[in-house]
């Protein structure tokens, strides 16, 4: 964070499943009394966090399935407030700023027939959702 706040650009790699485990985890590396301050840096420092899972595909290849979460203005006044559960709506109608969520971006992989439904569930957080997603047929 420290080289974040110069001006630097850092790229970090964590075993986290969507965008919001992410800013979770770096946050909950710090004790609880410095939280609020990394927070606060966070939210002025991040610009974007990447999300990515390989799911296997019906051709036998491999196809990237990605959430990403822009650190628009509302994402940063969300980092900061403590509010990390109102990121997810942000992200799902954020595709015009480049947002989009685990599930849309299955639900794409699933309707260009690449992967089988059964992997896109797998690899799902919310089945339901993405159920609704592929449902309409067309692009999330």
């Amino acid at each position: 964070l420290s080289i974040a706040e110069t001006g630097h650009l850092v790229l970090a790699t964590l075993h986290t499943s969507d965008a919001i485990q992410t800013v979770n985890r770096v946050i909950d590396v710090f004790s609880d009394y410095k939280q609020q301050q990394i927070r606060t840096t966070l939210s002025f420092v991040l610009n974007a966090v990447l999300s990515q899972r390989l799911i296997p595909g019906i051709d036998g290849g491999r196809y990237m399935a990605s959430e990403i979460m822009i650190a628009t203005s509302g994402v940063r006044s969300i980092i900061r407030k403590e509010k990390m559960h109102q990121v997810y709506s942000l992200i799902q109608t954020g595709r015009s700023l480049g947002m989009q969520t685990m599930n849309q971006s299955l639900a794409e992989l699933y309707l260009s027939g690449k992967i089988s439904i059964e992997q896109a569930m797998m690899y799902s957080s919310d089945v339901q959702e993405l159920k609704d997603l592929t449902s309409k047929g067309a692009k999330p």
